[in-house]
């Protein structure tokens, strides 16, 4: 019997997309990332260039410039109903786009972003945030999320103990990030990393930030700019129509749940910079693991990652250092202490990364910690972190007497009755 022929299938591939494309701009130096993002504007004529002053925002103002290549389009003043990042991106920066797609139609935007705004904040508004009713990806594609580090003072703002109020860039009253956390997060959220220019230190610094960064974003394109002669073209070809983004990617602290890859076991040093991964299945005895906190980091420049604590079995923790200061906090549940039914409300991802590693008596209970910093012994590291794992004799006593364990981090991480994937961390810093 024959078969009937059929239609040929149309194939829709990503260049099809007619929307305009948006590239996010993100940095700590704006020295540094103006200089890409002027590179951008010499190479395309037709770009506009959206950036906001967050100088006046405590005091619910904000500047906004629009400019292409040829000179400055818009620059207002705005006023906000609150000063806060997160108000003047659903207030302002998306209608803006919005608005801008619609009266330049088919033209390409860059969002430069001020040095306080983590670009997770900005996805986090493209994906939740509606605009006339409707998301802004209705009309814009986002295209990358790139972030511009200056290798001149990159080594010291990732050692930083600093924060924003000190510095008095704080971007609102109760903002007490650390300028390390800032700069962390703008690395890990990215999609394209750009090196600019050279450290004060030499050729041979330059390239232990350059490994420094391909440690911390193993999953982000790398790309290094002299600083002193710029391809514009070339820099363009980099940078934009790279489809880069993917928005079902999750956040660095839920990367290694949903079985992304969270760094690099990289033991040997490289230009001195260590990569070292831990992981184990057996959980934490929490009082050896609290006294053994310092030492894990003092010769770290970045660590995150998640654990469990025999004395709290159920709850995900969550584990970041940058500047000096550790941050454990809530992650939810593990998948094992959930009734079933409640399974549906968890990511797909998740539940997936959970079954293929899924172990008879652990469950998906599992510790998966990364340590990254110069010229430390990751011997030493993972033997210190083996040493905080119950022994077979404590293992063997059961859940109901690890739950009875003296706990330092007791109270330190709730779990509410329907709370799955909490990720805040802030304010849990075990001394």
């Amino acid at each position: 019997m024959s078969s009937s022929p059929q239609a040929p299938t149309r194939v829709v591939t990503a260049d099809a997309d007619t929307r305009p494309s948006l590239t996010v701009l993100s940095g700590f130096w704006p020295t540094a990332t103006f200089a890409v993002a002027r590179a951008l504007l010499a190479a395309d004529t037709s770009l506009l260039l959206v950036r906001h002053d967050l100088t006046g925002i405590r005091d619910g103002l904000v500047r906004r410039v629009v400019r292409t290549g040829a000179g400055i389009v818009e620059d207002e003043q705005v006023v906000l109903r609150h000063g806060c990042v997160s108000c003047t991106l659903r207030e302002d920066v998306l209608p803006t786009l919005v608005r801008l797609t619609r009266s330049h139609p088919g033209r390409d935007l860059v969002l430069m972003l001020p040095e306080v705004v983590e670009p997770e904040a900005v996805a986090a508004a493209c994906a939740h945030c509606l605009v006339e009713g409707a998301p802004i990806t209705d009309l814009i594609r986002v295209d990358s999320y790139v972030t511009v580090l200056d290798a001149e003072h990159l080594l010291d703002g990732l050692a930083s103990t600093d924060d924003l109020t000190t510095l008095g860039i704080q971007a609102a009253e109760d903002d007490h990030r650390a300028l390390a956390d800032v700069v962390v997060r703008q690395v890990e959220y990215a999609d394209t990393l750009v090196l600019w220019g050279q450290s004060r230190e030499g050729e041979f610094d330059t390239g232990r930030m350059a490994v420094l960064l391909q440690r911390m974003a193993p999953w982000a394109t790398h790309i290094r700019v002299d600083g002193d002669v710029v391809d514009a073209g070339m820099l363009t070809r980099q940078l934009r129509h790279t489809h880069r983004h993917r928005p079902e990617t999750p956040g660095v602290l839920a990367r290694g749940l949903q079985g992304y890859t969270l760094g690099a076991h990289e033991p040997e040093p490289d230009c001195g910079v260590v990569s070292a991964v831990f992981r184990a299945r057996r959980p934490f005895h929490p009082q050896r693991l609290h006294d053994v906190l310092e030492e894990v980091n003092a010769e770290v420049i970045r660590s995150r990652g998640h654990l469990w604590l025999a004395s709290q079995p159920d709850t995900v923790v969550a584990w970041e250092f940058a500047g000096g200061g550790l941050a454990m906090g809530s992650l939810g549940h593990w998948l094992v202490s959930l009734p079933e039914d409640r399974w549906e409300h968890v990511e797909d991802q998740r539940r997936l990364a959970a079954a293929l590693d899924w172990d008879p008596y652990y469950g998906d209970r599992h510790q998966h910690l990364v340590f990254i910093g110069l010229d430390f012994d990751p011997v030493e590291l993972h033997r210190s972190l083996a040493g905080c794992l119950l022994t077979d004799a404590e293992l063997a006593d059961g859940e109901d007497t690890w739950r009875t364990y003296h706990d330092p981090f007791a109270g330190c991480f709730p779990l509410g009755a329907e709370e799955l994937t909490d990720t805040d961390t802030e304010g849990v810093r075990p001394a």
